[in-house]
């Protein structure tokens, strides 16, 4: 196992040698591979996390560009689906890992079978109604994950450990309402930035160590916000609570 590679990484207290190995032995489900997805997927292959696996069904097209870091023109000329040319661009990037393709749709049917061996799950994906889906499966199979989300200039994540922290359910309810908005306003750092936290916390996770962020992050880049919301887990939630896994069962059926 050569981690030259990984040298300046190895330096920092927190990953060590031992983290590193950790690493290399670690496996993740990303489930998106747009702003959010591009940039997890590019920061988790250098790093070296053993096995990735990304799902998207999506085309590249031009306007995905402006923020989604993995593609080019030449991508979109060819109408290449985003899971395979990301694979094919990270495998240029570290030959050395396991990079898996899935060009299909995290739904209820296949969702438990996408997340199947993953350490960890995160989220990159665009709609509310995926997150939910993803947060029932990884509570029903004990995974954890990370939220993201972004819009405009502003974008938030928070840190779900099944059975120790609060989960999406406990933020959103079972099925929030959410107006359509149509095309999505986007500065392209917005997703960059949340990532990259969402990122940190998938390193502090795979490498063991317990010093995750218990909070919901929302960061709003234009006027400069930082903030910390304090999430406590309801009593009553119908996921990680009662484990009635409702979006699941009921879409499956």
């Amino acid at each position: 196992m050569n981690l030259e590679r990984y040298s300046r990484q190895m330096l920092f207290a927190g990953i060590g040698e031992r983290g590193q190995k950790r690493l290399l032995e670690s496996s993740i489900i990303l489930i998106g591979c747009g702003g959010l997805g591009c940039t997890i997927a590019n920061n988790l292959a250098r790093a070296g996390v053993g096995r990735i696996r990304i799902v998207d069904k999506d085309i590249v097209e031009l306007p995905d560009l402006q923020r989604q870091i993995l593609f080019d023109e030449e991508d979109v000329k060819k109408k290449l689906p985003k899971a395979r040319v990301a694979v094919e661009k990270l495998r240029r990037i570290n030959s050395s890992i396991q990079l898996e393709a899935e060009v299909c749709e995290a739904e209820p049917k296949n969702i438990e079978n996408l997340i199947e061996g993953g350490h960890l799950v995160l989220d990159g994906t665009d709609n509310m109604k995926t997150r939910l889906l993803i947060n029932e499966a990884c509570i029903k199979n004990k995974i954890p994950w990370i939220y993201g989300g972004v819009f405009g200039s502003t974008g938030m994540s928070m840190t779900v450990i099944p059975e120790k922290t609060p989960c999406l359910t406990c933020v959103f309810g079972e099925f929030p309402s959410f107006p359509e908005l149509g095309t999505i306003p986007m500065v392209n750092a917005a997703p960059i930035t949340i990532a990259s936290w969402q990122t940190t916390e998938a390193l502090k996770i795979l490498v063991g160590d317990e010093n995750l962020n218990p909070d919901l992050v929302y960061i709003d880049l234009w006027p400069g916000i930082f903030r910390r919301i304090t999430i406590k887990r309801r009593k009553d939630c119908p996921t990680c609570i009662e484990r009635k896994f409702e979006l699941l069962e009921a879409e499956k059926q």
